[in-house]
């Protein structure tokens, strides 16, 4: 809308660049009068601001609530971490490290089945579950993992290993290596019925930081360099 040649946005701009407009003609805030959003009423212009506040300090309200949950769920996750951190290393025994890997993962983090393969262990634990044998088309892609798979359960060797495989529609599978970047000496798999529990988009860091612990634990089973 223009009149005389002054349009709305001139009003808005002279208004936005001149503070003391209100306060030489204070009368105006109440004068003024406005339809406010949470009805058809007219409401003052300072109620009318009153209004815009409120529905501000409510979205900012909801965003701190949101940050506090975000804050707890990751304080429960790190709780968790440490727990199951703490399980490997007062294992004093090694040949029980496995076992105590997997049910841990399954106890903290509710995670319905788990299984583990370690290749290469030393000869005193080779009649152990977790070093039976393991075909090279298993290892050779624990090896190519550069990040844990996330996806379907589309018939990989190593849903094998666990307990009741037909009911798995998802898995992770987790390469155990020595140090970030060295070789693969296992792998560990996580399965759910439930197909979007493990999915191919999501986040993998969590599951890095799972292998990385579970391999600084389980070196313990290698043959002494």
């Amino acid at each position: 809308m223009s009149i005389q040649g002054i349009t709305e946005q001139d009003i808005a701009n002279y208004l936005a660049n001149t503070p003391g407009f209100f306060e030489r003609n204070a009368e105006l805030l109440s004068a003024i009068h406005l339809t406010s959003p949470h009805g058809q009423r007219a409401v003052s212009l300072q109620e009318r601001q009153m209004e815009m506040l409120r529905d501000k300090n409510k979205g900012l309200e909801l965003k701190i609530i949101e940050m506090i949950r975000h804050g707890q769920e990751n304080v429960a996750i790190a709780d968790k971490l440490h727990r199951f951190t703490r399980a490997i290393m007062l294992t004093s025994n090694p040949a029980e490290l496995p076992d105590v890997v997997v049910h841990q993962l399954m106890h903290q983090f509710m995670i319905p089945q788990g299984g583990i393969r370690v290749w290469g262990a030393a000869p005193a634990f080779a009649s152990l579950p977790f070093a039976r044998s393991v075909s090279d088309d298993a290892k050779s892609f624990a090896a190519s993992l550069s990040l844990p798979y996330c996806g379907v359960n589309s018939g990989f060797e190593a849903a094998s290993w666990l307990e009741d495989p037909s009911s798995v529609m998802s898995l992770a599978l987790i390469p155990l290596r020595h140090g970030a970047n060295g070789s693969a000496f296992g792998m560990l798999v996580l399965g759910s019925p439930d197909p979007t529990r493990y999915a191919a988009d999501m986040g993998t860091e969590f599951l890095m930081r799972i292998g990385e612990i579970a391999s600084a634990g389980l070196t313990r089973l290698l043959p002494a360099r």
